[in-house]
Order: structure tokens, then C-alpha cells, then sequence
């Protein structure tokens, strides 16, 4: 089954990891290396005891918002993307993630830490989504942010994205930080809706040309 990645062409950075699969640099982040990435994203998928590899692909907020229009329908960049793979392929992929460098980058500068561990709050939060996660399903009862908080702290990362949409609903006022509000901000559509969505147009993402 074809994958995403013939649509990510032009110039960038490959790093391919037996563990990992492919990690993909359209936009160059400072501090943060293709095997550095390659490597965590490996720890994290077995910690989470996913099954099979996964692609990241590091880009603009350009790109993110064309991805997100062209599967999600929604016409906005947003911080990160998962699409989890479907079927049995016999690539051995478990899905893949598209993270936006311009928004990661923002995101840290609100909220006080550097974009390499925004990034990896970013990849964490999306292989919870492939592991099959989804803190907006009503029968999630928490799962999913518990699992977040949970290695997050083992990962020793910052406050995680859930923990922030839940900081904007239970404190709407002017008190709240600003920094956490413009982050919880850029997720942009969240990544319940996305899961849905990619589910009915990853045939079309897998297969349709670029």
C-alpha cells in the first residue's frame, strides 16, 4: 500500500530507523537532529507498545495547513497531524505524523521551554492518537490524558496538550497565562476529529498522487 510520503517532496532531510521508520526535516529545527528524533520516537513507541513503525515529518505551517485541507477538509494550519496506517499493510507502518516547526516553535516561546521539547510533546501526544487514543471520544473517560501525563513525566517533558485545553476551559478569564492560551490556541483542530476524518480519506491519502 502506497504511503504519504511521495507527497513530501522538494527539499528536506531524511533519517530512516529500523524502529522508527522515516523522520522527514521540510523545515530545520535548532538542536533537534534526525537520530536524536529518530531515537525518541523509538523509546516512545515501546513504552506505548505500539506496533509497528512511524514516519514524522517536520515542516512548515505552509504544509500543515495544505495537509489539513486536503484530509481533514479544514482550511488552517495546525500544530500536529496523525494518520493512523489502515489495514494490514505489509510495510509494518503504524501510522504517521506531520508537526508544523513554525507553531512548535511558538508554542515554546509562550510557554517557557525549548521547541525540541515542544516537538516531543507534539510526537507524544500523536502516538497516543495511533496507539489508538482519543481523549474527545466520550468513552475515553480520561485514558488518554492520563497516558499523556504519565509519560510526560517520565520523558521528563512540560505541560502536555491536553493538560493546556484543559487549563483554557476551566479558567476563561483574564488571569489566565497568555502563554498557555496562544498554545492551547495553535491545536487547532483537535486531534479527536482528526483521527475521524483520516480514517475516511486515508485510502485516498495513501493512494492519490501528490
Amino acid at each position: 500500500m502506497q504511503s504519504w510520503r511521495p507527497v513530501w517532496i522538494g527539499p528536506s532531510f531524511c533519517f530512516s530507523a529500523p524502529l522508527t521508520g522515516m523522520v522527514i526535516f521540510r523545515k530545520r529545527v535548532v538542536g533537534l537532529t534526525e537520530a536524536g528524533l529518530a531515537r525518541f520516537v523509538s523509546r516512545t513507541g515501546r513504552a506505548l507498545r505500539l506496533s509497528g513503525q512511524v514516519d514524522v515529518l517536520i515542516t512548515s505551517s505552509r504544509e500543515m495547513q495544505s495537509l489539513n485541507r486536503r484530509f481533514l477538509k479544514k482550511d488552517h494550519a495546525t500544530d500536529v497531524l496523525s494518520f493512523p496506517q489502515l489495514g494490514t499493510g505489509g510495510d509494518h507502518l503504524a501510522g504517521e505524523l506531520a508537526i508544523s516547526a513554525e507553531i512548535a516553535r511558538e508554542n515554546a516561546r509562550n510557554l517557557g521551554h525549548s521547541v525540541v521539547e515542544e516537538i516531543k510533546i507534539l510526537i507524544l501526544h500523536g502516538m497516543l492518537h495511533l496507539s489508538g487514543y482519543d481523549h474527545e471520544d466520550k468513552n475515553d473517560g480520561g485514558k488518554m490524558s492520563r497516558k499523556e501525563e504519565r509519560f510526560r513525566v517520565l520523558q521528563k517533558l512540560p505541560v502536555g496538550l491536553i493538560a493546556r485545553t484543559v487549563v483554557i476551559e476551566k479558567r476563561e478569564s483574564r488571569s489566565l497565562n497568555s502563554g498557555v492560551k496562544s498554545a492551547a490556541k495553535n491545536h487547532g483542530s483537535t486531534m479527536g476529529s482528526q483521527r475521524k476524518k483520516a480514517n475516511s480519506n486515508q485510502r485516498e491519502y495513501r493512494g492519490g498522487k501528490p
